[in-house]
């Protein structure tokens, strides 16, 4: 199922997935200003969670692999 993300603000997207926001995709991003892991999050705390997650959040190292992870495009930035 592809979601679309829709940018909000720098680092962090709202994820839609027909035509509901569902969920979020956001960037950790430290104190001093180091960038870490995107974060994909459900809005449920419980299942059943829309594919393809399988709980409420998951890690990813890049833009790139939460997008393929969730079939999406990444929007122009």
């Amino acid at each position: 199922m592809p979601y679309t993300l829709q940018r909000l603000a720098p680092g962090s997207f709202d994820l839609i997935l027909d035509g509901k926001v569902v969920g979020s995709l956001v960037r950790d991003v430290s104190e001093d200003g180091r960038e870490g892991d995107w974060m994909a999050e459900t809005l449920e705390d419980s299942p059943p969670f829309p594919p393809p997650f399988e709980r409420g959040q998951h890690a990813f190292s890049t833009l790139l692999g939460a997008a393929k992870w969730l079939d999406a495009t990444v929007p122009d930035l």
